[in-house]
């Protein structure tokens, strides 16, 4: 927590070497939760740099008592779900269905369950995957969660074991054997 108020210090100083810092620091979280939640590397780099302009923007707001790690992931959070949003308003390309697991050899290996909980992950609601995600992968507590997502604590465990359920009902139906 010292290293991130010394870090926000510097930023609201003005020190350029800070933002590099923090982009340094944040980036691969970022673009980690960027990427599963969009699903597209390209649209991911965007939104992780529009992450960190508004959090040099907005730095001078930021409550130095609490981490900056979750602050950022909120942006990054919010920056998915707009990005989402204008997706879903866009035509969708036509694409096969992807609801059998393959198993033709050189495809892909059908002991790959990264592979495969990658590909159901996809198809959970935008929400659930949020919340998986920063459950599971980012490993913040359902407080952290709860004030990104800005719902209650009991919506964000509603929708964890909800995504836990779908994901196991997904990889199950596509014959997928944990």
């Amino acid at each position: 927590m010292d290293d991130d108020r010394g870090l926000v210090d510097a930023l609201r100083a003005g020190d350029p070497s800070a933002a590099v810092a923090l982009i340094e620091q944040y980036q691969g979280v970022v673009f980690g939760l960027c990427v599963r939640m969009l699903g597209h590397r390209q649209d991911a780099e965007d939104v992780v740099q529009e992450t960190f302009v508004r959090a040099l923007r907005s730095v001078h707001a930021f409550d130095c008592e609490r981490p900056l790690r979750p602050w950022l992931l909120g942006i990054a959070a919010n920056r998915c779900r707009t990005a989402l949003g204008r997706r879903a308003r866009r035509p969708a390309p036509m694409e096969p269905p992807d609801d059998q697991a393959d198993h033709r050899p050189g495809l892909s290996d059908p002991d790959d369950l990264a592979g495969e909980l990658s590909r159901a992950m996809e198809r959970l609601r935008p929400d659930y995957r949020l919340v998986f995600s920063l459950y599971h992968e980012q490993g913040l507590p359902y407080e952290e969660i709860a004030r990104i997502m800005d719902r209650p604590i009991g919506t964000v465990k509603t929708w964890l074991h909800r995504a836990r359920a779908a994901l196991a009902e997904d990889l199950t139906r596509r014959g997928v054997i944990c």
